[in-house]
């Protein structure tokens, strides 16, 4: 199932506020679990999640 752009926004930006920093961590390690489990289009998922986090903290962040 693909999400579309806008679900992406808007569960990473829920998952922004509820985890904070830690919230590109979370969808990097579900992402690096879906890969193992040859899940992959549920990792591709959190990758574009991951991407968007990264996105919305600014180039300021490391």
């Amino acid at each position: 199932m693909r999400m579309q752009e806008i679900d992406v926004q808007d569960y990473a930006r829920q998952l922004l506020d509820a985890r904070g920093a830690e919230a590109v961590v979370e969808a990097a390690q579900k992402a690096c679990a879906f890969e193992k489990e040859g899940k992959k289009e549920d990792a591709e998922i959190w990758r574009h999640i991951e991407a968007a986090l990264k996105l919305m903290r600014g180039p300021h962040a490391s």
